[in-house]
């Protein structure tokens, strides 16, 4: 009896300690865990400015570049060899695939929300395409959230410091689209491959179009618009 209650008693002594060794070896597991997980990886053989942004949990390919402007969202991955210059700003949990360029050494921003996926060799935020542009003027290109652009498509920033290229959020951009100057494009639309906007256009919301759709500068797609394959619009009212 007595051996059983000093047993008894030397549980209870050492269980207190026993319960506090196990909460710290848990906690100093928890804060390796978040250390982990806010450590950003950067390659060995990617070239990331100094002062350049980078946020937490960002991982950095080989070959990449990122230059003093830019600003890195936590979460994003920069895949092989993609580009990442100028005052270009990319928000949380964003993936930039190989060979992608997301802005350029130009006056002006490019602004590109979270979760947006930017295809393989894509082209977004670069100087347009219009001779009205004159060099050394701001010019502005803004991309809302949980897009998916595709492989080879190019976007450009706009024409004049007092305008912008729009793009909002939700749409699927397929390979080899383009999207001129001064666009302004809403939520939840799907374009197929090889689609071309010109400057200025409007589109709104929840619109398609097949493959090859050809819209003419300053046209303007309503909501819900289908447009079929290899259709070229040229008017200037409104669909």
């Amino acid at each position: 009896m007595a051996a059983a209650a000093a047993s008894r008693a030397a549980r209870r002594v050492l269980s207190p300690r026993l319960l506090t060794a196990s909460r710290h070896l848990h906690a100093s597991a928890s804060e390796g865990s978040a250390r982990e997980a806010s450590t950003s990886f950067i390659h060995p053989a990617a070239i990331v400015h100094p002062d350049a942004a980078i946020g937490q949990g960002v991982s950095i390919g080989p070959f990449c570049t990122v230059g003093a402007s830019a600003r890195i969202g936590d979460a994003c991955q920069l895949h092989t060899g993609s580009h990442v210059m100028g005052h270009t700003e990319l928000g949380e949990g964003c993936v930039v695939l190989n060979g992608a360029i997301l802005g350029a050494d130009l006056p002006g921003r490019t602004v590109i929300g979270e979760n947006n996926v930017i295809g393989n060799y894509a082209v977004v935020g670069v100087e347009c395409q219009d001779l009205k542009y004159k060099s050394g003027e701001e010019c502005f290109l803004h991309i809302g959230n949980n897009n998916e652009i595709r492989e080879y498509c190019s976007i450009h920033r706009s024409s004049k410091t007092c305008d912008c290229t729009v793009i909002g959020d939700s749409n699927l951009i397929m390979g080899s689209c383009h999207i001129a100057h001064d666009c302004k494009i809403g939520n939840n639309n799907i374009f197929a491959n090889s689609t071309l906007f010109g400057g200025h256009v409007v589109v709104e919301d929840y619109t398609h179009t097949a493959g090859a759709v050809v819209v003419h500068q300053f046209c303007h797609i309503g909501s819900f618009s289908f447009l079929g394959g290899g259709s070229v619009v040229c008017s200037v009212h409104k669909v």
